[in-house]
């Protein structure tokens, strides 16, 4: 049997030796005012100058700025009794040189007395230990391949800190020096210090996150700067309208998916328009109200319906806004129109609610039955000018699209969760159907105040046409004032934001979800949402269910999370779906 041996050499300092000689380089040029080592140059500068107050965050977008360069931040606490007296030492000097002015006869000097009260007001906090005194020093060193780069980038770095009246230089002649203060060897070798008390300094830590933590709202996940829960109404910002955007796979459903069951808890009723399916199991679990909308489905919506007039609205604006709903819808089926063609079609639209005798001067016409498509394209027909629309129509009253909204409504959306899916629908209905539910349930919304969610899944449908992007707009500006929140989901961000409505859309939601984005979209995301360079890099590096949450001006990064059961009923993976089916079998 043979036994191995471990052989344990005494420590002599030469392996510290040789890792040393391993990261150094191997040669290094030093200038005045930078140094260079190997192929690269580098310059450090130091922090001499401060205002009189410092701003939370005021370091962020120096730190987040896209440039290479290093920072170090030393804090040497100061003994609080050598403090005092060196305090009071000056307070005195203060005090003795404004009694001296008075006595002169001389103008009061406000900076003198400022400095005094100053003074004052921190010894106080000295010595009733809410404060701490330090010597704080702030170091950067520049990098670049040229002089002339390492030139431009100090440029932008001065530039950035003037601009928070913050001044810095060279270190001449100490570029050495202000190098080593750089490594993360701890070692301040420059030694270049302002007196701070602690309530500023604490402005340095340069990742600043807001709290978005509430005793109201839901969970929508863990605040990934301090690990703090982001719980939220989002029915207590100026709108409860929110944009999620996001590439296929990041967690864009899932995460809806987690708050409509959060918000159900709550006592909010959700609709959902669902372009794929991945409602039904949430629906079936909560007893929610599933409709299948296609060409075979047995349950039908007719635009054509006149709307519940809301309390102290006029019957007859209520009437001449549905049929501009209607020439919207129309628009979307028909194609391209002329000025003409829109005429007639406008006075179709009358003669087709006067057939059945429902016009705006008789006081009854709200309890009539409503007219279908086949009236209107019987209509058509029958005016001038009118055949080629009616022609047109025939194929979603009589020919292959027959019976999609050709029909009498008969479903009821009297339910908390409300699902309308349009898998089995052709690519083609898809705009078309959108609209015609989205009129719906803007009709029933308008009928009776209730707290409401709406999410539109694959919103980018719908906004690729004028007069659907249009609609979903003016549901955006309206919906406030029936206590109805509108969730947009899209991941053709490019498409969304390009359209006229789409960044309308987007600075009237109050809240924003933004997920893990593709490269050929982050830069319209960028700028679109005023993101920095960190910003940027996290959502293009996110993992699933990680990105960026927006609620008013305040924003976090993001982990979206969910129980065990939670996530049973909202998952869509299909390794966990086939999983659960294996194990019924």
């Amino acid at each position: 049997m043979s036994e191995e041996i471990k052989v344990i050499k005494p420590y002599t300092g030469q392996e510290e030796s040789e890792v040393k000689n391993l990261i150094s380089p191997a040669a290094l040029e030093v200038d005045q005012n930078y140094i260079k080592i190997g192929d690269k140059f580098a310059k450090t500068l130091f922090v001499f100058s401060y205002p009189r107050f410092l701003s939370s965050g005021w370091f962020s977008p120096i730190i987040n700025l896209a440039k290479l360069f290093d920072i170090s931040i030393f804090a040497h606490p100061i003994d609080t009794a050598l403090a005092l007296r060196n305090l009071r030492k000056k307070a005195a000097q203060i005090e003795a040189e404004i009694s001296e002015k008075e006595s002169k006869g001389f103008v009061r000097d406000p900076m003198l007395e400022t400095a005094f009260s100053d003074i004052e007001a921190l010894r106080d906090k000295l010595q009733q230990a809410q404060e701490r005194l330090f010597d704080s020093a702030v170091y950067i060193t520049i990098y670049g391949d040229t002089l002339e780069k390492l030139n431009e980038l100090e440029e932008v770095i001065t530039n950035l800190f003037e601009s928070k009246i913050i001044y810095i230089k060279p270190a001449i002649f100490q570029q050495i020096e202000g190098f080593e203060s750089v490594l993360p060897i701890g070692e301040d070798k420059l030694a270049v210090r302002t007196p701070m008390n602690s309530g500023p300094i604490s402005s340095f830590f340069p990742f600043v996150s807001m709290d978005l933590t509430s005793e109201d709202g839901i969970l929508y996940g863990i605040n990934l700067h301090n690990n703090s829960l982001i719980i939220f109404d989002r029915f207590s910002l100026e709108n409860a309208h929110q944009v999620v955007f996001a590439k296929s796979g990041s967690g864009k459903s899932y995460a809806t998916k987690l708050e409509i069951l959060r918000s159900m808890m709550m006592g909010t009723k959700v609709m959902v328009i669902d372009p794929e399916n991945e409602y039904k199991n949430l629906c079936d679990t909560v007893g929610g109200t599933y409709f299948k909308i296609s060409l075979t489905s047995d349950q039908h919506v007719n635009p054509f319906d006149i709307p519940i007039v809301p309390k102290g609205e006029d019957p007859a604006d209520v009437f001449k806004s549905n049929i501009l709903t209607l020439t919207g819808l129309l628009k979307i089926m028909l194609g391209d129109m002329t000025v003409e063609e829109e005429g007639i079609l406008d006075r179709a639209l009358t003669e087709t609610y006067a057939s059945r005798d429902i016009v705006p001067s008789n006081p009854n016409f709200l309890n009539l039955e409503p007219p279908t498509l086949s009236d209107l394209e019987t209509v058509l027909r029958n005016m001038e000018g009118g055949r080629g629309m009616a022609e047109r129509l025939y194929k979603y009253t009589q020919g292959t699209y027959a019976g999609f909204i050709n029909q009498k409504t008969n479903i009821d959306i009297n339910n908390r969760l409300v699902v309308f899916s349009m898998r089995d629908l052709e690519e083609e209905l898809r705009p078309v159907a959108m609209y015609v539910v989205l009129n719906f349930i803007w009709n029933v919304v308008k009928s009776q105040m209730e707290r409401r969610i709406l999410v539109i899944d694959e919103a980018w449908v719908i906004m690729k046409y004028p007069e659907g992007a249009s609609f979903l707009f003016s549901l955006a500006k309206r919906g406030r004032k029936y206590y109805l929140g509108i969730t947009t989901i899209t991941q053709e961000v490019d498409d969304f934001l390009n359209s006229p409505y789409g960044k309308p859309i987007v600075t009237n939601s109050s809240l924003q979800l933004l997920l893990k984005q593709s490269p050929t979209s982050i830069d319209n995301i960028a700028k679109a949402f005023n993101l920095t360079e960190a910003e940027k890099n996290l959502l293009l590096e996110a993992g699933v269910g990680q990105g960026l949450f927006f609620a008013g001006l305040k924003h976090v990064a993001i982990q979206v999370v969910a129980s065990y059961f939670e996530d049973k009923i909202v998952t869509t993976k299909p390794q966990q779906l086939l999983g659960e089916e294996e194990s019924l079998v």
